[in-house]
C-alpha cells in the first residue's frame, strides 16, 4: 500500500484549503466508525487523510431558534446531553440505539450525515426534526436543508473540498418518537426505522413529520402520509390510514437482513406504534 499523507488541522481555514488542494484524493476522519472498515477493505484508496478531531467542532448549544450540534459531536454525547434530551428528545432515542458503547464514543453525527446510509439511526430523526447542515468550503459556507442532502446511498451533495461543521436543529413544538427494528435487540443496523414528530393542537393535528429508515435509497420523508395527519383529529383509524400510506411510498429492497416483503409488514406496524407512543409523550416546547 502506498504512503497516504496525514494532516491534523487545528483551524478551520486550514483544514478547508488542504481538502481545496487534495478535493476528491483527501478523505475526512473523525470517529472512524465507517471509514475505518472502508480502508482495510480498500474500498476508498485516499492520497490523504484530513483528520478534524482537533478543530473544536464537539459542541452542543441552544440559540434562540436552534439547536446548534458541531460535526464532531459523538452519538455518546447526543445520547446524554440534557439539551438534546430536553428539545430533541427523538435524536437522543436514535443515538442510545444507534451501536455499541464503544461505537457510540467514537461515531459522529458529522460522519453518519456524510456516510449516507439509507439505515443511518440520526439521520431519520434529524428528518424528523427538519435539521439543516452546514457545509463550509474555502470559497465559502452554506447551509442545506437535510431534505434535500442525501442523492443515493452513500451520495450527497456534498461537495470534495466541503466540511460539515454544524448541525442546526429547529427548536419546534412537537411530540417525537423514535423506533428501530433489527434482527437483536442491540448494536445492529436497522431493518426499518421510524422517526415521527406531531405538533396538536388541541385535538387535532397542526403538523406532521413521518420519515422511514432502510426503506429507501435515502432515508424517506414520507409527505403525503405526513398530509393525512395535518388538520385531522388523530384517530387510531387516521393512524392506520397515514401508515399504510408511509409504506406505500417507500422502495425497500431484499438484502441479508430482510426481505422487502418483511420490510413494509413491519414497518407498517413500526410506523403505527411510533404515532401512537408519540400521542402519549410529553410536547417538547421551544
Amino acid at each position: 500500500m502506498r504512503e497516504v499523507l496525514y494532516y491534523a488541522p487545528t483551524e478551520l481555514t486550514e483544514a478547508t484549503a488542504i481538502l481545496a488542494d487534495h478535493r476528491d484524493k483527501a478523505a475526512v476522519l473523525a470517529g472512524g466508525t465507517d471509514l475505518l472498515p472502508k480502508l482495510n477493505y480498500y474500498e476508498v484508496k485516499p492520497h490523504a487523510l484530513l483528520y478534524i478531531g482537533r478543530l473544536g467542532l464537539s459542541s452542543i448549544h441552544n440559540g434562540s431558534s436552534a439547536l446548534t450540534i458541531g460535526a464532531t459531536t459523538t452519538t455518546a454525547d447526543l445520547a446524554t446531553h440534557h439539551l438534546v434530551q430536553q428539545y430533541a428528545p427523538a435524536l437522543a432515542q436514535a443515538a442510545r440505539l444507534s451501536g455499541s458503547v464503544a461505537i457510540q464514543n467514537a461515531a459522529t453525527i458529522g460522519g453518519n450525515i456524510a456516510n449516507a446510509s439509507p439505515a443511518a439511526d440520526l439521520v431519520v430523526a434529524l428528518l424528523a426534526l427538519d435539521a439543516s447542515v452546514r457545509l463550509l468550503s474555502h470559497s465559502g459556507q452554506r447551509d442545506v436543508h437535510l431534505a434535500d442532502f442525501f442523492l443515493g446511498p452513500h451520495l450527497t451533495i456534498l461537495q470534495p473540498d466541503e466540511l460539515i461543521t454544524q448541525i442546526h436543529v429547529p427548536l419546534s413544538p412537537g411530540k417525537t418518537e423514535f423506533l428501530k427494528l433489527g434482527r437483536r435487540k442491540g448494536q445492529t443496523l436497522a431493518v426499518v426505522s421510524v422517526a415521527v414528530r406531531l405538533q396538536l393542537d388541541g385535538d387535532l393535528c397542526h403538523d406532521a413529520r413521518i420519515v422511514l429508515g432502510s426503506m429507501a435509497p435515502t432515508p424517506l420523508r414520507c409527505r403525503t402520509a405526513e398530509h393525512l395527519l395535518r388538520g385531522q383529529k388523530i384517530t387510531t383509524d387516521l393512524i392506520h390510514q397515514a401508515a399504510t400510506q408511509a409504506i406505500a411510498e417507500s422502495s425497500p429492497i431484499t438484502d441479508q437482513r430482510a426481505t422487502a416483503w418483511y420490510r413494509k409488514k413491519a414497518g407498517e406496524a413500526l410506523v403505527q406504534r411510533a404515532l401512537l407512543q408519540a400521542l402519549d409523550k410529553k410536547e417538547v416546547r421551544p
